[in-house]
């Protein structure tokens, strides 16, 4: 199925696709899983009557005028918590009759997916699963005559927490004019992305990976008291970098149509801020762990490949994963990736600083039998950028694409240094064992073994 959520698969033991009767048997009395933004339960849907068809509409299409969800049929709920298995219809004609019945009962129709889980015990019975993305095409109203009174012609609803809200007429003029702005420059998009991330960014004189995504198909992460506190609890407890336990994340507070996190001393050597707007745009800026070094009269600050490369997997994952699960987004992404030698060298950067003098950047190696650098670059380079374009999915999922993609970002700063790939990951989406020394080769090798990732060199 298209729709992937994060957090509904880990409640659930695994993509919809592959679901059993059993893993969603298992949520019954299980009060994580309520019902909440992206999840619903029914007992049954037949929609055969005025009422039915007009409450499935409104069910479907509030789910895709907001972050997309499910809706799980077959299990009964009290107060929003499942408590009993109640098989239902899933045979092919009932799936068709309620793919008819929200065409015919929104505008512009809803599209969703359903999956039957047959029960083992008894076939043609079992869970139907209802998948619901955020719609490009939003809002959806409800077409279908309403059976209480109302004012209204058009009725948009929209998922709200564990129920259903119905858009005011600002929201609703709001929603048209996103979807006609969608079609905008997404480059643009990520260009403002990146520039204001610069400017947020305290004075420094040392190097920075920025990482820019922003999704072609925007989501809409709601920012209310409730939710503010929900991502920044999330934020300040989910670890960042790949295969770490610490968080990154010290302080987060709220921006114009953004969250903005900020981890280490602004004025030290260890720092990260990301900025994640309310559309699933997002942009990170770490400063490396370079070290410095004498050479022919000339001090100069490098970065080892491998730190390089994880700090560009870490960014991507974080991004990816609030675009798709914490936004709605869905979709292709576009992304760049800058590394320069200070914030102030970037073409859009802030002005220098008054500040120790900047020293030449570089990217080499270390080895890990004296503990020496190993010439690596041949040139010195004040700012590169590459750019690529990747599917959300593979960013939140952190397997095979994720590697993939920064393969070919991290390639393209190489270059500007002189280097023709970088070592630590390849094209096909491995990880080069080889290339990984010091403490993060057990953290990336113990990662991808979790994630199912080729690892060359063991």
């Amino acid at each position: 199925m298209l729709y992937r959520s994060r957090r509904l698969e880990a409640l659930l033991g695994g993509p919809l696709d592959a679901v059993t009767y059993a893993d969603l048997a298992a949520l019954a009395n299980n009060p994580e899983a309520a019902e909440a933004e992206d999840l619903d339960y029914k007992r049954e849907l037949l929609a055969a009557d005025d009422k039915g068809k007009e409450e499935l509409a409104k069910d479907v299409a509030a789910f895709a005028n907001h972050i997309g969800g499910i809706i799980v049929v077959g299990m009964a709920d009290t107060k929003g918590i499942p408590t009993k298995v109640m098989d239902s219809d899933v045979s092919d004609a009932h799936q068709r009759h309620l793919q008819q019945v929200v065409a015919h009962n929104t505008a512009p129709p809803v599209r969703f997916e359903t999956r039957a889980v047959h029960n083992p015990a008894t076939p043609g019975s079992g869970f139907l699963i209802l998948a619901v993305q955020r719609s490009p095409q939003g809002p959806h109203a409800v077409t279908a005559p309403p059976t209480k009174p109302t004012e209204k012609a058009l009725r948009y609803p929209r998922r709200a927490a564990s129920k259903t809200d119905w858009l005011t007429e600002t929201d609703v003029a709001t929603a048209y004019h996103r979807r006609f702005s969608a079609a905008a420059d997404r480059g643009q998009r990520l260009e403002d992305t990146e520039r204001e991330l610069l400017t947020g960014l305290p004075a420094s004189n040392v190097a920075h990976l920025l990482v820019s995504v922003t999704p072609e198909v925007p989501g809409d992460m709601q920012i209310t008291q409730a939710s503010y506190t929900h991502h920044k609890n999330e934020l300040l407890t989910t670890t960042s970098f790949l295969g770490e336990d610490e968080p990154l994340f010290t302080e987060v507070w709220i921006g114009s149509r953004r969250l903005i996190a900020q981890g280490g001393d602004p004025r030290g050597y260890w720092y990260n801020r990301c900025e994640l707007h309310r559309d699933g745009s997002g942009g990170t800026a770490m400063r490396m762990g370079s070290r410095t070094e004498t050479e022919q009269m000339v001090e100069f600050a490098y970065a080892e490949p491998d730190i390089v490369v994880y700090e560009l997997l870490s960014a991507l994952y974080l991004l990816g994963s609030h675009a798709r699960d914490r936004a709605g987004a869905t979709g292709t992404a576009l992304i760049k990736a800058a590394l320069v030698d200070a914030p102030h060298s970037h073409p859009q950067g802030p002005p220098t600083p008054n500040m120790r003098p900047l020293l030449p950047f570089r990217i080499d190696n270390v080895s890990p039998v004296s503990g020496r650098r190993v010439a690596l670059s041949t040139q010195f380079c004040v700012y590169a950028d590459s750019q690529a374009a990747a599917l959300l999915d593979d960013l939140a999922d952190g397997g095979t694409g994720l590697v993939q993609t920064a393969s070919v970002l991290a390639d393209e700063l190489f270059h500007a240094f002189g280097i023709a790939e970088a070592a630590p990951v390849t094209r096909d989406g491995e990880i080069r064992s080889t290339a990984w020394s010091g403490d993060l080769k057990p953290r990336i090798l113990q990662w991808a073994k979790t994630h199912g990732i080729a690892v060359l060199g063991e």
